[in-house]
This record gives C-alpha cells, sequence and structure tokens, in this order.
C-alpha cells in the first residue's frame, strides 16, 4: 500500500532531518520526499511518499501529527490527488534512432533540453507512473544518467 503524505512544517533549521529520523527509527522507507517553501517563509510543504501495509501507513501518519514542528499532516489518496514529479535524464542514441527518441519525447510532452552528437538531455514532468513508464521507453536507446525530484501531490478538493 502507498502513502502520500502532504506535511506542513516550520521553516526552520532540523525540521528535514527530524522528519527523517522518524523514518529511520522507526525503519519506515521513504520512497519520495520534496520540501519546499510555501506562500508563507515560514512554512515549507512536504511531500511524502512511503509504502507498507495499513498499520505502517497509519502509524507514519500518527508519528508525523506528534511532531511539534509538524503543522498539519494530511494523507492523500490517489484518486482524489494529483501527483507530478520531473526528471531529467540524458539518453544516448544513434544517427538511426535519434527520430524515434525526438518522436517519443513529442508524445510525452518531453522537453528536450541538451544535445550532443550522441546524446540527449530531456526533461520531462508527469505523473510518478508516466515518469517510470518514460523511463522504459527509452531504456532501449541506453540511459546515461536519471534525476527525478521526488512527487509533489496536493488534494484536487
Amino acid at each position: 500500500m502507498k502513502g502520500i503524505f502532504s506535511v506542513l512544517v516550520e521553516n526552520k533549521d532540523g525540521v528535514l532531518s527530524q522528519i527523517a529520523g522518524l523514518f529511520a527509527r522507526r525503519g519506515y522507507n521513504i520512497d519520495s520526499l520534496a520540501v519546499g517553501e510555501t506562500d508563507h517563509r515560514d512554512v515549507s510543504s512536504m511531500t511524502i511518499v512511503s509504502t507498507g501495509d495499513q498499520r505502517t501507513i497509519d502509524q507514519i501518519e500518527k508519528h508525523l501529527n506528534k511532531k511539534l514542528d509538524v503543522i498539519k499532516v494530511r494523507r492523500l489518496e490517489e484518486s482524489t490527488s494529483v501527483a507530478l514529479e520531473m526528471m531529467l535524464i540524458k539518453v544516448s542514441y544513434l544517427a538511426t534512432t535519434r527520430s524515434s527518441l525526438i518522436e517519443l519525447c513529442n508524445i510525452y510532452g518531453a522537453k528536450i533540453m541538451g544535445v550532443t552528437p550522441k546524446s540527449m538531455v530531456i526533461e520531462v514532468h508527469a505523473s510518478p507512473d508516466e515518469i517510470s513508464n518514460f523511463i522504459e521507453l527509452v531504456r532501449p536507446f541506453g540511459i546515461l544518467e536519471v534525476q527525478r525530484t521526488g512527487a509533489i501531490a496536493m488534494s484536487k478538493t
């Protein structure tokens, strides 16, 4: 089971470390973590994605709510939220496969950020599942490097 948490925290030193430490001490895995300031400089928003059984996901929510620097915890459901991720991926290509790679980028709405005679750096903004699908589609070309931001998520309502 996947747990997606939108967590508002006080924007001050050590808060990220405390949250990561909570996961480490309890043996919970963080699949994805994205943090950034909100429209208020003193508040940051964290999107944390973790997997586990129902009990584990419930425990994560309870432990997050106990932290002093945590302002609000919301568990997001995949069906009622929007989740996006950004990825930069460097893919190799041959002269004979270049047009196929460009066509794939066009289909996915990906942006080609840099080109050399043997590789392209491609930017993709999409759901985490679509990003994973894109990776699998370009794998035959030859993946040289991947950087993913981790998911950010927001409730639709």
